[in-house]
């Protein structure tokens, strides 16, 4: 089933490539579309629709096909903080620019003996 936008053209590129990959390691293992449809729990027209890049398939579904290819490791790793590059650079940029040390505290102050 289509997704009823269309994603900009670099998603689609990745999904391509995504798909074009996953159909490479099924060959690679030597597996029939049905096998890896049945080890995913979906049906053969859904496998073919992953190895085409096909936006509309559900990310639960692809990470079945992830895991009946021993892959879903991977999937886990695209978003992973320590290898996020931008939000690294953001979070240097935020640092303060000199370190100061604590704050002095006022000495001068007199504490009263009402008690």
């Amino acid at each position: 089933m289509p997704t009823p936008h269309r994603p900009p053209p670099a998603s689609r590129r990745a999904l391509r490539k995504l798909g074009e990959d996953i159909r490479a390691a099924r060959l690679r293992r030597k597996l029939p579309m049905d096998i890896v449809a049945q080890r995913a729990a979906t049906s053969r027209p859904t496998i073919a629709r992953i190895e085409k890049g096909d936006p509309g398939v559900s990310v639960g579904i692809l990470a079945s096909v992830l895991q009946a290819l021993n892959l879903l490791e991977n999937l886990a790793e695209v978003a992973d903080a320590s290898k996020d590059a931008t939000a690294q650079n953001i979070l240097f940029e935020e640092l303060p620019k000199r370190a100061s040390g604590p704050r002095k505290r006022n000495r001068n102050v007199k504490v009263s003996d009402d008690g």
